[in-house]
Formats: C-alpha cells, sequence, structure tokens
C-alpha cells in the first residue's frame, strides 16, 4: 500500500475527485448525533475527515488506514487545518482493530467507508469488523465503485481494467454482503447511482 500511494498521495485529491462519485452526499447524510463520535475506515489524505469535521464543529472524528504514507499526509493536512484536537489518525488493518486500544474509545455512532472497500482484499472481514464497533443506534455509510450495469459495455471493461492497474476491484457482491451483516444490522438504503457507476448504502444498529 505504501508503494501505490508514496507518490499519489501528493496529488491524490486532485485526481480523484473527478471520478470517486459520491463522496459528498455521504459526508452530508451522517448527521452525527450529539455527542456522537465518526470513523473513517480508509481515512486515506483525511480529506473526508476534514470536509465532516467543517460541517459538525463539536463532533470528534477519528480515522485509520493501513498505508504510513497516506497518514503522514493525513496528519499534515490535520494540523494544517488546526484540526489537532479534533481529528485523531491511527495506523489499523480495517479488518482487526480495536478503538479502545488505538483512541480509548468504546465504538462510535457513524462509521463510514469512502472508495476503500474496493481496495480491501478481505473486504467482507473489514465489513464485519466495522459492525463490531458500531454503537446502538449507530449507522454504517458506504459509497464505493458499482458493477456499471446500465453504462455501455465499452466502458465498464475498460473503466474495470483501468481500476485493476491501482488494485482495485468494484465490490459485486456488496449489497449481499450487507444482507449477511448481524441481525441487529438493517439495510435502511442500498442504491446505484449514476447509472450504476457507484452504490451508495446505509445500514443501522438498532437502538
Amino acid at each position: 500500500m505504501d508503494r501505490i500511494y508514496r507518490r499519489q498521495r501528493h496529488v491524490y485529491d486532485l485526481s480523484r475527485k473527478y471520478y470517486l462519485l459520491g463522496r459528498d452526499r455521504l459526508i452530508d447524510g451522517l448527521a452525527p448525533p450529539p455527542g456522537g463520535r465518526v470513523l473513517e475506515i480508509g481515512c486515506g489524505t483525511a480529506r473526508n475527515l476534514i470536509a465532516v469535521a467543517q460541517r459538525h464543529p463539536a463532533t470528534p472524528l477519528f480515522g485509520i488506514d493501513l498505508s504510513l504514507e497516506m497518514l503522514d499526509t493525513a496528519r499534515r493536512r490535520v494540523e494544517r487545518e488546526g484540526l489537532v484536537a479534533r481529528v485523531r489518525l491511527a495506523h489499523a488493518d480495517a479488518t482487526r482493530f480495536d478503538p479502545a486500544l488505538l483512541f480509548g474509545v468504546p465504538g462510535f455512532s457513524r462509521i463510514f467507508f469512502s472508495y476503500t472497500l474496493s481496495m480491501i482484499p478481505e473486504w467482507e472481514r473489514a465489513l464485519a469488523q466495522s459492525v463490531v464497533w458500531l454503537q446502538p443506534g449507530g449507522e454504517l455509510h458506504l459509497v464505493d465503485f458499482g458493477g456499471q450495469e446500465r453504462l455501455p459495455r465499452w466502458f465498464r471493461g475498460g473503466l474495470r481494467q483501468w481500476l485493476a492497474l491501482f488494485h482495485v476491484i468494484p465490490r459485486d457482491a456488496l449489497e449481499a454482503a450487507l444482507v449477511r451483516l448481524p441481525g441487529d444490522i438493517e439495510v435502511r438504503r442500498f442504491e446505484r447511482p449514476h447509472l450504476g457507476y457507484a452504490q451508495y448504502a446505509v445500514c443501522r444498529r438498532s437502538a
């Protein structure tokens, strides 16, 4: 992961804004409750966490990432924005992390993945691990590449070949995987916007 992002991290946000569709919609929909905590899994450059911080100035924010290179960029950005006291970052594997050890907190009212499941080889394990730390009444928000099923076949094939160069694989089985999450996790919304280019989901743990 560090090999991939050692150079990309410097232009990551500028290049990704044109094709990582739906990130801002996810951020707008988080609506963390008063006193709630928000975790981003695969926080990258902290672009999303900074956007959440600007919308919700009283909410404590947390991010984990497997790439030390990305975390270095993220920490610099958080410091530059004056958010060190509100945004806490840690090096961790999405498939096996414990927020009590990383941050000294028991769980989160909102957890989100933004175009990261498609880069995690054991992505279903990461999903299962995330909801372990979702508090009662909490929500899991996700946006990622979809199946592009309503787009031209040539576009779908070309996009997937291009994504594969960066070790990105759209998770066509995401909806089915969400349904298989523990019984107290309800899929409240699942959509395939932009003609299937993306997939967007919101799951909720019963209170």
